[in-house]
């Protein structure tokens, strides 16, 4: 890789970190098939994964890249997060080592709580169901 491959490189991990509400950050030793239905997956919940050098991740989170690291990465603060906690639920290959939300370093439990959050579409179904229930309990009352 010659400079400016480096540079272009550091430079697109900086915007992942500022694009994106959460990255989290895995060691892999997952088969190119395993690593293809994990990317399957992550697609499915709106997140991407990209396998990154040891040497050109952020100074903030830079401890966490040891041996075969990728970084998980998407919009939604829980989405990456709960797609890379299930697939290691399934693959024990698959280590989670930390991760990023906003400035905020995650060790591996960070990740796994924020995995474990509802997801944003579920704490909408869960305001419009606190709001519609006055309303139908009246209606049945009636």
């Amino acid at each position: 890789m010659d400079r400016t491959q480096k540079a272009e490189s550091v430079e697109w991990i900086g915007g992942v970190f500022d694009k994106n509400a959460v990255v989290v950050v895995a060691n892999t030793g997952l088969t190119v098939a395993e690593m293809s239905e994990l990317r399957g997956e992550l697609r499915k919940a709106g997140a991407n994964m990209k396998v990154i050098k040891n040497r050109l991740p952020s100074e903030k989170i830079s401890g966490l890249f040891k041996g075969p690291t990728a970084i998980a990465f998407s919009e939604d603060p829980v989405a990456a997060a709960k797609a890379v906690d299930a697939y290691a639920k399934k693959n024990e290959k698959l280590v989670i080592l930390g991760g990023a939300m906003g400035a905020e370093v995650l060790d591996p439990k960070g990740v796994k709580a924020l995995a474990s959050m509802p997801s944003r579409e579920e704490l909408l179904g869960s305001i419009v169901l606190a709001i519609m229930s006055p309303a139908a309990n009246l209606v049945s009352a009636i």
